[in-house]
């Protein structure tokens, strides 16, 4: 039996692009295994760290306190007692604390260091530098500073410590991941994207270089052998590849120069598009809560006089009964359940990678409260969806629904409340999510509320059995900043294949 291909993971987030290469392979013999992972804030250092004491068991069976700590049975340190060498194990590959590079490079470069060894056969060196910087909403916000340089703003130049770990250690193959915004970034006054393009392809020594691939489009042409692409054929719709969320984000593969790959290698193949009621449907309704003085009696009937008052805004609305059936429960962080929360009407191979039936239930499946008027507004926002197949822009609402801000009436931020469509993929799961549920209302009208975190989990297309460590708000950070795990499955599965070679 060959050994693993070995794999480092740099601005690993909770582990989404970890996730999708560690599920790579047979149960008793997996393709990738993750030597060191690299992340900085907490709470997600806490859940990749989980993450990857479930990898320590064999052949992909976790225990059964694995799964009673995350309904909440018993304590993380009553798990962790019960294997001290799988959770050693774990602290090991995540360093045993949050480090960032640029900061603990020290620390992180030994670790790899050691990992890698003296062994020189194929590795991958994966992550995505932090997006804010890149980022639309980040470079608008960043612009409202007074005195801000993007110059003097280090979170543009992080991937020089990626280039760094690459011209050190010359992995055989990188997977480098960031938002749309990097390719029309310019701290410097010229286009990043083309810098950081142009040192990728050189990053190597005086034996090779990379050749930079996308995931999405063939080479426009070649030069010497090196494929040549436009920037925009690097973004990668998730969409397109069976995730059931419209998240477009620029992915690069680099494949050292001596070694022999095709662009069609690399190329991942179309799926069909799965809409987000799909994996969606199956979950127990459930009410949203109150901000203040919250009762499912006062709820019920702010409900339903919110919904009344939309199918008077709405004319012809699909048919709301006066006496709809409402739902009674918040949910909880755990829910049990007898038969399993997920349609079989999604492909196969999707509904394999979500299921895990020693659950017994559904985790993370608690709503939020919200203000009195916030509940009338999603009642409109989703009556509206459902009757007009898109999300209303603000000169949609009524008087009376519109939110009491200055800016309301500037034609700015217009679609302020947006639902998210059953018969289409989710709209892309940002951090945001954290702050309010404004832009990922649910599309069940009766419900009133914003997505739940294991709906928005399975939205990214985290396994069910995933637990994200944290408070709700930090579980909502970590997915809105993850790489969607089933995507990044199938790029494994190509450079698997590559290697393997």
């Amino acid at each position: 039996m060959s050994e693993p291909i070995k794999v480092i993971d740099l601005f690993a987030g909770p582990g989404g692009l970890g996730e999708g290469f560690a599920s790579v392979g047979p149960d008793n013999a997996p393709a990738f295994k993750i030597l060191v992972s690299v992340e900085k804030e907490s709470s997600a250092h806490k859940t990749l760290t989980l993450r990857a004491f479930t990898r320590e068991f064999k052949n992909r069976v976790l225990p059964k306190e694995y799964y009673q700590y995350v309904r909440g049975e018993i304590t993380k340190a009553e798990l962790t007692d019960r294997y001290p060498l799988e959770w050693a194990a774990a602290n090991a590959e995540t360093l045993g604390r949050p480090t960032a590079l640029g900061i603990d490079n020290k620390t992180i470069h030994n670790a790899i260091d050691q990992a890698l060894g003296e062994n020189q056969a194929p590795w991958v060196l994966i992550g995505g530098p932090p997006c804010q910087a890149y980022s639309l909403v980040g470079r608008a916000r960043n612009a409202s500073k007074k005195d801000y340089v993007a110059e003097e703003d280090g979170r543009h130049f992080l991937y020089k410590e990626y280039l760094n770990i690459i011209k050190e250690f010359g992995p055989s193959v990188f997977v480098m991941e960031n938002v749309k915004g990097i390719l029309s970034s310019t701290p410097t006054g010229a286009p990043i994207f083309e810098t950081i393009l142009n040192d990728l392809k050189g990053s190597g020594n005086d034996i090779f270089q990379y050749k930079i691939y996308s995931l999405s489009m063939p080479p426009r042409s070649y030069n010497d052998g090196n494929p040549n692409f436009s920037p925009k054929d690097f973004i990668v719709k998730a969409e397109q590849y069976g995730v059931p969320q419209a998240r477009h984000r620029v992915i690069l593969v680099g494949i050292r120069s001596d070694l022999e790959v095709t662009a069609e290698d690399v190329l991942l193949k179309p799926k069909d598009e799965v809409v987000l009621d799909s994996v969606l449907s199956h979950m127990p309704r459930l009410r949203s809560g109150l901000s203040k003085n919250d009762s499912e009696s006062r709820w019920a009937k702010l409900a339903q006089d919110s919904l009344n008052d939309s199918q008077a805004i709405i004319k012809d609305l699909v048919s709301i009964s006066p006496k709809i059936d409402l739902p009674t429960s918040r949910g909880s962080l755990f829910i049990p359940l007898v038969d399993y929360p997920l349609s079989q009407d999604i492909p196969a191979d999707l509904y394999e990678w979500f299921y895990d039936s020693k659950l017994g239930g559904l985790l993370d499946h608690d709503t939020r409260g919200h203000m009195d008027s916030d509940v009338s507004r999603y009642a409109f926002v989703s009556s509206f969806g459902e009757k007009m197949a898109r999300s209303p822009r603000l000169d949609d609402f009524p008087d009376h629904l519109l939110p009491n801000h200055k800016n309301v009436k500037s034609n700015k931020f217009v679609d302020r409340f947006k639902v998210q469509l059953k018969n289409r993929p989710a709209t892309t799961i940002t951090c945001h999510i954290s702050k309010d549920g404004h832009y990922f209302i649910h599309y069940d009208s009766s419900q009133c509320r914003s997505l739940t975190v294991r709906e928005a989990a399975r939205a990214q297309s985290f396994p069910d059995n995933y637990f994200f460590e944290g408070g709700r708000t930090d579980k909502y950070v970590q997915i809105g900043n993850a790489v969607p795990p089933y995507l990044a499955r199938l790029i494994a599965v190509n450079l698997a294949a590559i290697l393997s070679d």
